[in-house]
């Protein structure tokens, strides 16, 4: 069995922390996070084999249907994912600004799976839900052709879960730009 991670996304924090809780006493997983983002929702984010992830999710998912906002389960998540979470990404040579914006916080770290995966890009910055009333985004970088390539895979693969909000990529940001982003 491969690593994977796994996301829920509730409306209320007690029916997320409730989810939280089905998915540890579910499956062998750990839950990595588990907070209140805006505006007032929870997320949790779990890790484990992929079979024991799948489980835990679809168990929560179950527990209360009307209240999820959106929910992921990723098999060999992209590594580069965790440091753009955590903001602790070292971007040598910033070149193309790709900016991918949703309506959920699970959808980011998918979109961001999926980025990755397309094209030769680094993300930068996975910003979920704080401070953006409920929204997040993403932003990355790379070769023009690249991370346009990566924006628009992620916004074909999107289109159905109606999370997809705005994206842009920005062919060569100014130094002001990049000074307030890195």
């Amino acid at each position: 069995m491969s690593k994977a991670l796994g996301m829920i996304e509730y409306l209320t924090v007690s029916t997320g922390i409730t989810a939280a809780d089905t998915m540890a006493k579910t499956a062998n997983v750990e839950i990595i996070e588990a907070h209140v983002v805006c505006p007032g929702k929870y997320i949790a984010l779990i890790q484990g084999e992929l079979s024991a992830v799948n489980a835990a999710v679809e168990n929560a998912k179950a527990q209360n249907p009307a209240k999820l906002v959106d929910s992921f389960v990723l098999g060999n998540p992209d590594e580069s994912i965790f440091p753009a979470i955590y903001g602790s990404t070292d971007v040598k040579n910033p070149s193309a600004l790709g900016v991918f914006e949703t309506y959920s916080a699970a959808s980011i770290i998918v979109a961001a799976d999926i980025a990755s995966k397309t094209a030769d890009v680094e993300l930068i910055e996975l910003r979920i839900a704080k401070g953006m009333c409920g929204k997040s985004y993403m932003l990355i970088t790379g070769e023009v052709s690249a991370v346009q390539a990566s924006i628009d895979t992620v916004k074909e693969r999107l289109k159905d879960s109606s999370m997809y909000l705005d994206s842009s990529v920005i062919a060569n940001p100014d130094s002001e730009t990049w000074k307030n982003i890195m």
